[in-house]
């Protein structure tokens, strides 16, 4: 896997998702390339409502391929204030761009703390092996 890219700066879960902490303590939510490269080619992509509050570890939404239906999970518990609504017409930018344009969700932690919890980059690479 190691073709594909994982950035150093974000924070990892188990789940295959990544998180980016913003300047203002929001968190920007998005697939990794592991995810979205075992997925295929993405087709549609269900986010969760901005002003939902969620829960870590569960199901907030689904990315759906060519391949196979995948739920998405809430990295940490908290609001979401924000959606990639360029996702509903261009879902494929998780595939071409999963770390920037294919960000999936903003949220804002209960705890900004818990981020710290999340894996890094060394142990999200060695769960891939």
């Amino acid at each position: 896997m190691s073709d594909l890219d994982y950035p150093e700066d974000l924070r990892y879960t188990e789940e295959h998702e990544w998180v980016r902490q913003g300047a203002d303590g929001t968190l920007r939510v998005g697939i990794t390339s592991y995810a979205q490269d075992a997925l295929g080619d993405v087709v549609f992509v269900s986010v969760p409502t901005v002003g939902d509050t969620v829960t870590a570890g569960d199901s907030c939404g689904e990315v759906e391929s060519t391949k196979s239906v995948s739920d998405l999970y809430a990295p940490l518990t908290g609001e979401v204030v924000a959606v990639n609504e360029a996702l509903d017409s261009t879902p494929e930018l998780v595939n071409t761009d999963p770390y920037g344009d294919g960000w999936i969700f903003d949220l804002r932690p209960a705890d900004s703390g818990a981020v710290a919890d999340l894996l890094d980059v060394t142990a999200y690479r060695a769960r891939l092996t």
